[in-house]
């Protein structure tokens, strides 16, 4: 008989690929839990994990097994959200992954007030890129993401929270800070700084303005950034462009501010969402938090028909 304790081990060593770590997670022996899993093996007469891989991974029936194992476990956890619901209980763990081009301008907007609100909800917050997240949303890693959709992941469910603008920075000297319309296609020139491949922001600013990656010889050096205040300040310096999100500029000092512009012909935002497995046991936590960063924006960032989501898969 197969029980809910094996299916917490299987989907540990597959979320860990590792028997030591996944046995630690599970505050138990590795030769407890390896006897365990064999033991589920040999009940079903299946291979479940290739153990000659390292790190080792499921087999191709393993796959389906410790996805609906997660199912499973994610179903049962909703007994104890229900039982808390009667109770009006307000207490968890909650793992938040954000991407960068978010972490330091909405972070300081909602968590401490969630935190306060909500006490009794245990809180670990990761800065990782959209790729990461879903991998963790998936592996169950994390529990919900905030970051940019749409992301058109089977199973993955979208929540929207705000819409913010993509605007553009320029060094003083630049030609495109002291003019009054500046459009979209005026961007896509080798003086423009992109973050690093991997930020869903690089691949946004792309989409918008059709940029091919022309040579960067306008620029004093090449160079792709991890973060969005290290463009801005190589840009007072050195020159040349770039595009930040709205949040960006909300608490920029005026004598920055003065180097931030909007498009004449098109207004480019970016949709931001909470992002959550399809299964996901935690609603009532996840609806809260959404709550929480829903009531901290601008009303006008709430407006989804103010401009145009550009994509960026």
């Amino acid at each position: 008989m197969i029980t809910l304790t094996q299916l917490e081990y299987i989907v540990a060593v597959d979320t860990f690929r590792h028997f030591g770590r996944a046995a630690e997670h599970c505050f138990i022996t590795q030769p407890t839990l390896s006897m365990q899993i064999k033991k589920l093996e040999e009940d079903l007469e299946i291979i479940i994990f290739d153990r000659s891989k390292q790190p080792l991974i499921p087999t191709d029936v393993g796959k389906r097994i410790i996805e609906q194992s997660r199912i499973v476990l994610q179903e049962t956890e909703k007994v104890n959200d229900i039982v808390k619901d009667h109770k009006n209980l307000i207490s968890g763990e909650l793992k938040i992954g954000i991407i960068p081009t978010l972490a330091p301008y909405l972070l300081p907007l909602f968590i401490g007030n969630y935190k306060r609100k909500y006490p009794n909800i245990q809180i670990t917050v990761q800065e990782l890129t959209t790729e990461n997240i879903v991998d963790h949303l998936q592996r169950d890693l994390l529990d919900v993401g905030i970051l940019v959709t749409p992301l058109k992941e089977e199973r993955i469910n979208e929540r929207p929270i705000f819409y913010e603008e993509m605007l553009l920075y320029s060094h003083q000297n630049h030609p495109l800070h002291d003019k009054q319309n500046i459009k979209v296609k005026e961007i896509a020139t080798p003086e423009i700084w992109l973050l690093s491949d991997g930020h869903c922001f690089r691949h946004q600013v792309i989409n918008l303005c059709s940029f091919k990656g022309a040579s960067n010889v306008a620029l004093p050096f090449y160079f792709e950034a991890g973060s969005l205040e290290t463009l801005m300040n190589i840009i007072d310096k050195e020159g040349g462009i770039t595009l930040i999100p709205e949040l960006a500029s909300v608490e920029m000092g005026e004598n920055r501010k003065s180097h931030v512009r909007h498009f004449s012909d098109v207004t480019p935002i970016r949709e931001v969402s909470l992002v959550y497995s399809r299964h996901f046991a935690k609603n009532k936590l996840v609806d809260l938090l959404w709550r929480e960063i829903h009531a901290a924006m601008p009303s006008e960032l709430l407006d989804g028909k103010r401009g145009t989501i550009v994509e960026w898969k």
